[in-house]
């Protein structure tokens, strides 16, 4: 045999090649002793944890962002879909033009409404939290009003 070391000590591959890469081997039987090298490791083997976490983190942002895309993509397919769909339901209608005209405007507006929803949506909800704040601003300036009228009267506690 050329290599005599392997006989003595069947762990010294594995010392060099871990030795290599900076990383000590302790012992099979006796393990490392010193607390620092031992603290060392653990602030080490959690750095490379918190990397982990925040590439698996990262990763999962990245197949929700593309998931999104996916969903998004689709839906403006479908619309496409229902918008080509209604332009040949207009151009195959009946004999009469009269007929056919309205059904595709309605089919266009129906569209146009639904692309809206969102503005529309929101529009609404401005408009009802104006209400709101209108009318907690009176009930605010009613209950001051009825304080003042009457200084006799002691406050109602809120």
């Amino acid at each position: 045999m050329s290599n005599h070391d392997s006989i003595t000590d069947p762990l010294g591959f594995a010392r060099r090649m871990w030795g290599n890469m900076g990383l000590s081997l302790p012992g099979m039987v006796t393990p490392t002793f010193n607390v620092e090298e031992i603290e060392q490791k653990i602030k080490d083997l959690k750095a490379v944890e918190n990397w982990l976490k925040m590439n698996l983190s990262m990763l999962q942002m990245t197949i929700q962002g593309l998931e999104m895309q996916c969903v998004t993509l689709n839906a403006v397919r479908a619309m496409g879909k229902m918008a080509s769909s209604y332009g040949a339901g207009a151009g195959a209608g009946g004999a009469s033009g009269n007929e056919v005209v309205p059904a595709a405007n309605s089919g266009n507006d129906a569209l146009k409404q639904a692309a809206l929803w969102p503005l529309t949506m929101l529009q609404q909800m401005q408009e009802q939290m104006q209400q709101v704040a209108n009318a907690a601003a009176e009930a605010k300036k009613a209950g001051e009003a009825t304080k003042t009228d009457d200084p006799s009267k002691p406050a109602a506690k809120s």
